[in-house]
């Protein structure tokens, strides 16, 4: 794995239920701001076993291959989903 993998996979490790985050946010966090679309590529491609459903798009917006999956996955975690966007 590359810094960056390594480092935005122990962020988005990190999330307790209730958190929500954005790509961007991993990004920064991680050491490498502006490297939102390399996060939500890193998400499709890992198998490893982290929250990624706590991970959205800018603006709250839901972009998982599976938005249905990951909106009741947020629900569980208490975190309200309306078309597609937490609230």
């Amino acid at each position: 794995m590359t810094d960056f993998e390594d480092a935005a996979l122990e962020v988005i490790a990190r999330l307790k239920p209730g958190d929500v985050v954005t790509y961007g946010e991993v990004a920064a966090e991680a050491g490498f701001p502006g490297a939102a679309r390399a996060v939500g590529s890193l998400l499709r491609k890992t198998g490893a076993d982290i929250p990624w459903w706590r991970v959205v798009g800018a603006g709250g917006y839901l972009r998982s291959p599976d938005p249905a999956r990951q909106a009741r996955l947020l629900a569980e975690d208490g975190i309200v989903v309306i078309d597609k966007r937490v609230h």
